[in-house]
């Protein structure tokens, strides 16, 4: 029987719409889709909108019934990644609880920090007492600052969160403000990336959870029943009820999105090395495939140049984009034209006030008289706007917009030249399987995203590489949310000494005997995972463990346990690929 995928891309200048049919196991067709600007002080407006514009696609088509009968709706947002690279993020308070021998303050971000005294040891065991007296304190002045979050972390709070439990409860109380946890987040030992986590998460919480508030009110409006999942930054889905729960895991949702949507529509040979580039209008997100597979970042998502605990694939998000607002800046004797990272509405051709570099695209493209402008908005508004801005600091509007372009190709590059030594910094590995450690280099570039046609020649000489655009490519990150399958993940950490197993992420403890084993923590991880994601109303997914460590250790009375820690997690991948015409 026919049935439909529904697959949703928020972004920060448009969202997209997409609705795919199987045509047989497997391979799937385009039956509809729609673009819509996004509306910030409306987002489930923006929604409705989006969905209203995809079923008159769809009624056009006669698949109105495969969008009424979706058997899922996947979403990728670029919302949060977006707040974060714009300096719009929620403002945070961090609270920090080290014990002795550490300064967690060299750890902190942001300009709201308490140290809590007290501490625990690497088992879990309190060497020094809690002491709340500054928290409550400092949490009640962040009340008064203009903060809009707080995020609590106890250094070991994986092994023991007794303490990081209090704190958040101080903070709450004191505040009456949101609190995020770091042992929430992953139960791994590594304080400096926890704090990192827990920060994040605060601070894209609440844009989050208002955007998924809107998701489910437009999809119920719509008569749209299937529950909703929203991309991972690994590559896979996650039902709403756990988005909301952990809202860092989703931070680079419209990035991964992005890599399974070119996935989805790129053919890809399986021993190239592909640069994914995916302008939208606020950010360039970059990403790389690798072996038919997209690259794993081995050391957790990197934002803002801090590791976190996040699994995720290894991307990189500059603020360049196609409504990225053009700022003439002096240099000593020489003036530049910088792009971005502000965006201030959408481009002077689409009714905008300030000239982006769209318009100066726009601009370059008309003098050039090439074709197919009509679908860039109002030409002359750009050319007006430019031509503004350029008398404003005496430049010729030729001249200006040369420079401007020739910034955010600038800026891609760096970008693109930041990651590759990122990832060949380490050894890296691909959701298809370990790699040997190699320098990596891309063969090609595939290029998605609104103003992708735009800017495939002048990126083709900036990268020195072959430029191509799939098919569909204004919608791809869409459609990669569409076919991508559900993903969920939990560590386990046993401790034999002291006969217990904990789930931190469940909140799950039980009791165990002192012979068990790391084969006894595996197959339990994958009981307890299982079991969760039938709960969810997820199943027939394949498992994986992806981690598993097991350390000896003495107790005080010198008799020897054994310290386990297992992660397991579903495999991240697509339900199918898109079935292309011929002629594309």
């Amino acid at each position: 029987m026919m049935r439909g995928l529904l697959g949703i891309d928020a972004g920060g200048t448009h969202t997209d719409a997409v609705l795919l049919r199987e045509e047989y196991a497997g391979r799937w067709h385009l039956a509809a889709a729609a673009k819509v600007r996004t509306n910030h002080a409306d987002l489930p407006a923006t929604i409705r909108q989006a969905l209203d514009a995809l079923r008159s696609e769809a009624q056009a088509t006669g698949c109105e019934k495969d969008l009424d009968t979706a058997a899922s709706v996947s979403i990728g947002a670029t919302l949060a990644v977006n707040a974060l690279v714009q300096g719009r993020a929620d403002t945070v308070g961090l609270a920090l609880a080290a014990g002795p021998g550490l300064r967690p303050e060299r750890f902190a971000l942001g300009e709201h920090v308490c140290i809590v005294p007290g501490g625990l040891d690497h088992r879990g065991t309190e060497v020094s007492p809690l002491d709340l007296t500054p928290l409550t304190h400092a949490a009640a002045q962040w009340a008064q600052q203009g903060v809009d979050a707080i995020a609590c972390v106890s250094k070991f709070s994986p092994r023991e969160p007794a303490h990081e439990k209090r704190m958040a409860v101080a903070a709450h109380t004191a505040s009456g403000l949101p609190v995020s946890m770091g042992h929430s987040f992953s139960g791994q030992l590594n304080f400096p990336r926890r704090i990192a986590t827990a920060y994040f998460n605060a601070a894209v919480a609440n844009l989050q959870n208002t955007f998924l508030d809107a998701v489910e009110a437009a999809l119920a409006g719509a008569g749209i029943s299937a529950a909703p999942r929203l991309l991972k930054a690994d590559g896979g889905a996650m039902p709403l009820a756990v988005a909301r729960q952990s809202p860092v895991q989703s931070i680079l949702s419209g990035p991964a999105a992005s890599v399974m949507g070119v996935m989805a529509l790129c053919p890809t040979s399986a021993e190239e090395c592909a640069l994914l580039l995916d302008m939208g209008g606020t950010t360039t997100d970059m990403a790389l495939l690798l072996y038919g597979s997209p690259v794993m970042e081995r050391d957790g998502m990197s934002l803002l140049g801090r590791r976190t605990l996040v699994r995720a694939l290894a991307c990189h998000s500059i603020g360049v984009g196609g409504d990225s607002c053009l700022r003439p800046v002096r240099q000593g004797d020489s003036l530049l034209v910088a792009v971005g990272p502000e965006r201030y509405g959408p481009a002077a051709a689409f009714g905008g006030q300030r000239p982006t570099l769209l318009d100066a695209l726009n601009v370059l493209d008309a003098a050039r008289t090439v074709t197919g402008l009509e679908g860039r908005g109002n030409v002359s508004a750009s050319q007006d706007s430019l031509a503004g801005l350029a008398a404003r600091h005496g430049l010729d509007p030729e001249t200006l917009v040369r420079l401007a372009v020739d910034d955010a190709m600038r800026q891609i590059r760096e970008g693109a030249d930041s990651l590759l030594q990122r990832i060949n910094a380490r050894p890296i590995y691909t959701l298809a399987a370990l790699r040997a450690a190699h320098a990596v280099r891309p063969t090609r570039v595939w290029l998605v995203g609104g103003p992708a046609h735009c800017l495939r020649e002048r990126l083709e000489q900036a990268m020195g590489l072959p430029v191509n655009c799939p098919p569909h490519t204004a919608v791809a990150n869409a459609v990669g949310a569409a076919l991508t399958l559900p993903s969920h993940s939990l560590e386990l950490y046993a401790d034999t000494g002291r006969r217990f197993l904990r789930v931190p992420t469940l909140e799950l403890e039980e009791p165990v005997d002192k012979a068990f084993n790391l084969a006894a923590a595996k197959s339990r991880a994958t009981e307890v995972l299982s079991a969760h994601l039938a709960e969810l109303g997820v199943e027939g997914i394949e498992l994986e463990v992806t981690e598993s460590d097991i350390f000896a250790t003495l107790d005080d009375g010198g008799y020897g346990s054994r310290d386990i820690r297992v992660v397991c997690q579903t495999k991240p991948g697509l339900v199918g690929s898109v079935d292309l015409p011929e002629q594309e």
